[in-house]
Formats: structure tokens, sequence, C-alpha cells
């Protein structure tokens, strides 16, 4: 299992983030597939027509988001912790993600740093 920690820059304020990163619909537009996304505590989620699936484990509005993402069987949860904080380009974001399977690893790197936050961030360097 490996762990994987990274700070971005995006060019909006924390609200907009946080609803790129909560809203099915906003996920929809930044990531070009239908989202299965609720901002509550408890709720599943699947994202990239179910390439990646998890759980909402807690969410604090516009500040915080902790997921499991699941990996298929296991031992150690995948726990995903997304915090986003106030900057003066926009939002700073602090992703940890821990327990990532060692042969996923690379695959989910690249996935966080092009295909996630690097949609989110050109999604809103857009004007």
């Amino acid at each position: 299992m490996k762990d994987f920690k990274k700070y971005y820059i995006i060019p909006a304020e924390p609200e907009e983030v946080y609803a790129s990163l909560t809203n099915p619909f906003t996920i929809e537009l930044w990531s070009g597939y239908p989202a299965v996304m609720d901002e509550n505590s408890g709720t599943e989620f699947s994202l990239w027509e179910g390439d990646i699936t998890g759980k909402n484990i807690d969410i604090i509005k516009n500040k915080k988001i902790v997921q499991e993402w699941y990996f298929g069987e296991q031992p150690e949860q995948s726990i995903v912790t997304i915090n986003l904080f106030e900057n003066k380009k926009g939002t700073q974001v602090e992703l940890n993600h821990k327990n990532i399977p060692d042969e996923d690893f690379d695959n989910i790197k690249e996935g966080w740093n092009d295909f996630y936050f690097g949609a989110i961030k050109a999604f809103f360097e857009v004007e």
C-alpha cells in the first residue's frame, strides 16, 4: 500500500471548488461523464462510469471531504481526504490519499494530477 499527498492551486473560490467535487452536474461539466455524488456523509458515489466508486465518510461544506475509495478486497480502507483553503490565487487544495494498492498507484497518481484536479483547474481557467 502507498500514500499520495499533493497540493493544487485552483483559480476559483473554495465554494466553487467544493461544488466541483460534490455536485454531480458540475462534476459532469469538468469530467465529461455522468456522476453519482451527494454531499452528505454516508452516501455512496460513482465517477467515470464506475471506474471510481466509494463512500463519503465526512463532509464539511466548502472545507473538507473525506471519502473511502473501493479497490475490491483489500484489508485496509483507501481513504481520500481533501481540504480546501482560501488562497490569494483562488483555492489551495490539500489532497491526501492513503492505502492505495501498489499495482494501482501510478494510475491513481496520474488520475489525480491529469484527470481530476488537472481537469478541474482547466475548467476554471476557461473564461
